[in-house]
């Protein structure tokens, strides 16, 4: 009951919901960026909500089934083959005995889910499977060669109509520092079309825009920091913290984000514009 990894692309690791209540001992909450898409993944081949998945970065992955299993790809939309043979996302397909999977690059959005039946059964530390990349808590990213055990194999449950999802913005509740700021910065950031830089990754979202200006620019003392929180650093320009992001931070936090908007932040490509709207 394994799968044997062929090749992983950019990253690929195990994420599941992720690890709560561990914030006071510095440790990330981790978990699937697009929480939606990995959800509908595992409630596609059967699995419970806490089964862990596989997150794609831009595809690349390809695997060894060594027992026939189900699977779902959900998220980013990656050409799916098995045995060269393609096969769609957001549904169950099956992946007989010795056969492989692989999955493309997706002509949009960043991140694709893949779960199997019976779920994705590392060792679970702290009472996750997710890998954080900033405390490298978890399993360590997935390798060519890795073999992966699966847990108790599940029956697929396909839907008759995929869900539809619509970037809509990320709504914004004020942030507990945002009298740091000019009176119209909130403003300015919902006025915004902000580009995504390169650099974002699984902790935070960076965008790269005209600088938020600044009332006090004094050093503020480390604070806690929460899921979707947008810390504005020296040069002006919001990060939003996502899946891996410190517990504690130095820089004035002016808006939070809703969590059931982050999904976005996970598909949104370098160069790609991310707007704010007010609550």
């Amino acid at each position: 009951m394994t799968l044997t990894v062929l090749s992983t692309g950019v990253l690929t690791t195990v994420q599941d919901r992720g690890r709560r209540g561990f914030a006071r001992l510095g440790v990330p909450r981790a978990g699937a960026l697009d929480a939606p898409a990995a959800a509908l993944a595992n409630r596609l081949v059967g699995n419970g909500p806490d089964a862990a998945v596989l997150e794609v970065t831009l595809g690349g992955l390809s695997f060894r089934a060594e027992i026939g299993v189900w699977i779902a790809v959900t998220g980013a939309r990656a050409p799916l083959r098995v045995d060269g043979e393609a096969r769609d996302n957001d549904r169950p397909e099956r992946v007989p005995a010795g056969s492989v999977a692989s999955l493309g690059a997706p002509s949009s959005s960043v991140r694709s889910y893949v779960a199997v039946s019976g779920g994705i059964e590392v060792a679970p530390v702290l009472g996750s499977r997710s890998t954080d990349t900033l405390a490298w808590v978890g399993p360590s990213p997935v390798a060519a060669g890795a073999v992966l055990p699966l847990g108790i194999a599940t029956e697929p449950r396909p839907l008759d109509t995929p869900p539809v999802r619509r970037a809509a913005g990320l709504r914004i509740h004020p942030g507990p520092r945002a009298d740091w700021f000019a009176p119209d910065a909130l403003d300015r950031l919902v006025a915004t079309a902000w580009s995504v830089e390169p650099a974002s990754d699984r902790i935070g979202l960076r965008l790269a825009g005209p600088a938020l200006p600044r009332l006090r620019t004094d050093e503020l003392a480390s604070e806690g920091m929460v899921l979707g929180a947008v810390q504005v650093p020296p040069s002006g320009r919001p990060i939003v913290f996502l899946a891996d992001h410190p517990s504690t931070g130095g820089y004035p936090v002016i808006a939070v984000v809703e969590e059931a908007d982050l999904w976005q932040c996970a598909q949104a490509r370098p160069g790609e514009t991310i707007r704010f709207r007010a609550r």
